[in-house]
């Protein structure tokens, strides 16, 4: 019985004597299979060709991304609030290494996820630090491991505790989340996004799909659902999913904008956005 880990989305499934026959998750439109087929490995052998490297991004918050690229290539967050430390969205690889440097700096309270692409071995870390695993319960038919350490919780925010807040903007997924951490960027608060709201290039802005892969476009009412959720918050930057996709600065304007041109440029054409 192996967990098997689905190559293309670094999702990890529930053991099996053989893999499944495929990834619902890279089945659906938002995502893909990739070009050589439905391929899988486990967590034993990405142990072998990989590792984790960590950043310090500012001070209480840190990265964990794993070399070389594994998946869809998204690093993970590990937040330290006064209620202990967080970690925000998560990737497939899981070592010694890492379970030893994360202990050293006190453990996870919490792990919360953005949305199912991030999921991958989820339960691992739960297991691994004996805590739970924060869903949103819109998003409950994606978990392709089901575990006891697995809490959905439900509505549109959820207090964390040490200032940090689980906000449910739906688009990308329909439990789509966001992390609001009011300690970050200084006091100034930060928002830690995953690709529920996604970083451009043109780091001034941001931008909303229903698949990014594929290029889909998210429709109107939910692009203007992302802004309004969030915009009660006060934050002054934007951490996305990858490395070094960040807004630095007034990044509250920047989703305010950034929904604005997205809504013009689907109802009035490319030239009626600001």
């Amino acid at each position: 019985m192996r967990a098997w880990i689905c190559v293309t989305c670094g999702t990890q499934f529930t053991p099996l004597p053989s893999p499944p026959d495929a990834c619902p998750i890279c089945a659906d439109e938002r995502q893909y299979v990739g070009h050589g087929g439905q391929r899988w490995t486990t967590l034993e052998d990405l142990r072998r060709t990989h590792r984790n490297a960590w950043q310090r991004l500012e001070p209480g918050l840190m990265g964990i991304g794993t070399e070389p690229r594994f998946a869809i290539g998204q690093r993970a967050l590990l937040v330290r609030t006064p209620a202990g430390n967080i970690l925000w969205d998560c990737i497939a690889l899981l070592d010694d290494a890492t379970i030893d440097i994360i202990r050293a700096l006190g453990g996870l309270r919490a792990i919360a996820i953005s949305h199912p692409h991030y999921y991958t071995t989820m339960v691992e870390w739960a297991r691994a630090f004996d805590a739970p695993v924060l869903l949103h319960a819109a998003d409950r038919e994606w978990v392709m491991r089901p575990d006891e350490r697995i809490e959905f919780w439900d509505g549109e925010t959820r207090d964390l505790g040490g200032g940090a807040t689980l906000i449910r903007c739906g688009g990308h997924f329909a439990g789509g989340t966001v992390l609001h951490w009011a300690d970050g960027a200084d006091g100034r608060g930060a928002l830690l996004t995953g690709d529920i709201i996604q970083v451009v290039p043109d780091r001034r802005w941001v931008s909303f799909l229903r698949s990014y892969p594929n290029l889909i476009p998210l429709d109107a009412a939910s692009v203007r659902r992302v802004a309004a959720v969030v915009e009660p918050y006060a934050f002054d930057r934007i951490y996305g999913a990858w490395w070094d996709m960040h807004v630095m600065e007034d990044a509250r304007n920047a989703v305010a904008r950034s929904a604005a041109r997205y809504v013009a440029a689907l109802e009035g054409g490319a030239d009626a956005a600001p």
